[in-house]
C-alpha cells in the first residue's frame, strides 16, 4: 500500500514479515510431532509411543482394514495360532464393511483407529484432523460395539492437531517398533518376515497390513504369508504374541 506521496506505507513490510514468521512458526509447531515417524528417534526418546511393552510380549497389529479381500484370511491364521491382535481400522473401511469389523471384535481381537481416510495429518488443518478422527472413532465403535483405546495416524506421522484430537477423544497414540515393509517392490513373505525380525525383541510392537487398499497390489499377500512365520518365530523365542491391551503399556 502507498501514501499520498507514492511511497510504501511505513511499517507495512515489517508487519508482513511478522505475519509470515508467525505462519511459519505455526506450521512448524503443527508438523513437529511428525519427527516421531523416524524409527530411531521414536525408539530412543519415545519408547511408549513406539509401543515398547513388557519384555515377554510382542504386540501384533494390523493397519488399513477391514478388507473383505484379505482380512478374513488374516483372521484364519490368527485363529489357527490362537493369537489375538489389534486391528487399526480406517473409519471409511469400517463404515463400508461393518459386518467384517464386527467379526473381528467378536473373534476377541482389539479394535483401534487409523483415521477416516489414509491422509497425512500434517497436511490438514487441526480442525479437519479432529473431525476426521472423531468420525473414524465413531464408525469403528458403531460397527464393532467396542470403544477403541488406541490411535495410529496414517503413515505413522503425527501432528499437533492429531495429538490434541486424540487426547480429547481419549485415544492413546501408538506407532510401532518394527514393521514388515510389505509394500516394497519384490516383497515376499520371507523378506517381510526377515524385515520384521531384524528389530524383533520382547516388548516389540509389530506392524503389518491386512489390506493393500493404500499400497501396491500384492502387499497384503506378502504380509499374510509372513504372519505365520512371525508367529512361529515368536514361539521359538518364547515370546507371547497378542494385542496391545495385553502389552503392558502405561496409559
Amino acid at each position: 500500500m502507498f501514501t499520498n506521496g507514492g511511497g510504501p506505507r511505513r511499517g507495512a513490510r515489517p508487519a508482513a514479515l511478522t505475519a509470515a514468521a508467525l505462519a511459519l512458526g505455526g506450521a512448524v509447531m503443527h508438523a513437529g510431532p511428525g519427527l516421531t515417524a523416524l524409527g530411531p528417534v521414536r525408539r530412543r526418546f519415545f519408547p511408549r509411543l513406539s509401543g515398547q511393552g513388557r519384555a515377554g510380549h510382542v504386540a501384533v497389529t494390523f493397519d488399513d482394514g477391514p478388507d473383505p479381500a484379505w482380512t478374513p484370511a488374516f483372521l484364519d491364521v490368527l485363529a489357527t495360532w490362537r493369537v489375538r491382535a489389534t486391528f487399526f481400522m480406517l473409519g471409511s473401511m469400517a463404515a463400508r464393511e461393518p459386518a467384517l469389523a464386527a467379526e473381528i471384535a467378536a473373534a476377541g481381537h482389539e479394535v483401534a483407529v487409523h483415521g477416516w481416510a489414509h491422509r497425512y495429518t500434517v497436511l490438514r488443518r487441526p480442525g479437519a484432523v479432529a473431525g476426521d478422527l472423531a468420525r473414524a472413532r465413531d464408525a469403528v465403535a458403531d460397527a464393532t460395539g467396542a470403544q477403541p483405546r488406541f490411535y495410529r495416524p496414517p503413515y505413522g506421522v503425527l501432528s499437533t492437531g492429531a495429538l490434541a484430537a486424540a487426547r480429547r477423544l481419549q485415544l492413546t497414540p501408538v506407532l510401532w517398533t518394527c514393521w514388515g515393509r510389505e509394500w516394497t517392490p519384490g516383497a515376499t513373505p520371507r523378506t517381510v518376515c526377515a524385515t520384521l525380525t531384524r528389530n524383533l525383541a520382547g516388548g516389540a510392537t509389530v506392524l503389518l497390513h491386512d489390506s493393500d487398499c493404500t499400497s501396491p497390489p500384492g502387499s497384503a499377500a506378502a504380509a499374510l504369508g509372513a504372519l505365520p512365520l512371525l508367529l512361529e518365530e515368536c514361539a521359538v523365542r518364547g515370546l507371547a504374541a497378542g494385542p496391545l491391551a495385553d502389552h503392558g503399556l502405561e496409559l
